[in-house]
């Protein structure tokens, strides 16, 4: 009697929903958080050859998505629904933060242009920012799903839009190598209004749910 009820214990602690749930939010938080600090490396390396600011708004946009994995993952840790909430909340204040300093050193290239050089690694920067924010979107958005979290969603949904504001780095390679430089900040200015709208969106997840 006594070692069944042990048993019965043992497999119950096993399989306690919180715990599972909690394992499985830290894992596609930690993975998502790995793909993003890849991403946000390769194309910091690539900023410093090319000096582009379509690609400093999309790094310091992918490098503050990463950021926001180490809440969201304290939250899961905790095992808190509430701590989640407030999660998302920082995730969207992470998103604006990064929009609102995107815009200045637009605005800056604005003022005093400069054309960004080694296009050809630009692209490139350009698309490895699709891939990765491509696949930390899918990691985050099923987990979220799964799960049960809008913080998760919303954030999936978030790195989703970011594989495509990442497009305008290669746009910006195109438009410069056929000799419009003022395209480079006028493409950062762009994709700082697409990350303002990714914030609204959002926002709208997290605060409806």
């Amino acid at each position: 009697m006594h070692t069944h009820a042990y048993r019965r214990e043992h497999s119950h602690g096993l399989l306690d929903p919180s715990l599972t749930r909690s394992r499985e939010g830290v894992r596609a938080v930690s993975l998502s958080l790995a793909i993003l600090v890849v991403t946000a490396a390769v194309q910091g390396a690539v900023y410093v050859a090319t000096d582009s600011i379509a690609l400093l708004a999309d790094l310091i946009h992918n490098a503050g998505d990463a950021l926001t994995a180490l809440p969201l993952g304290a939250a899961f840790l905790l095992r808190s629904r509430r701590a989640e909430r407030f999660s998302g909340l920082a995730v969207v204040l992470a998103i604006f933060g990064s929009a609102c300093v995107a815009a200045v050193f637009a605005v800056e290239r604005l003022v005093g242009p400069l054309a960004p050089e080694h296009l050809v690694a630009l692209s490139l920067a350009g698309l490895i920012g699709v891939a990765g924010n491509g696949i930390a979107a899918r990691v985050r958005t099923n987990a979220g799903r799964r799960l049960e979290s809008p913080a998760l969603i919303a954030d999936g949904a978030h790195a989703r839009s970011d594989a495509i504001v990442s497009l305008g780095v290669v746009a910006s390679a195109t438009f410069v190598a056929f000799g419009a430089p003022v395209a480079d900040p006028l493409i950062g200015l762009i994709i700082t209004a697409t990350i303002l709208k990714i914030t609204w969106e959002s926002w709208r997840t997290v605060h409806e749910a």
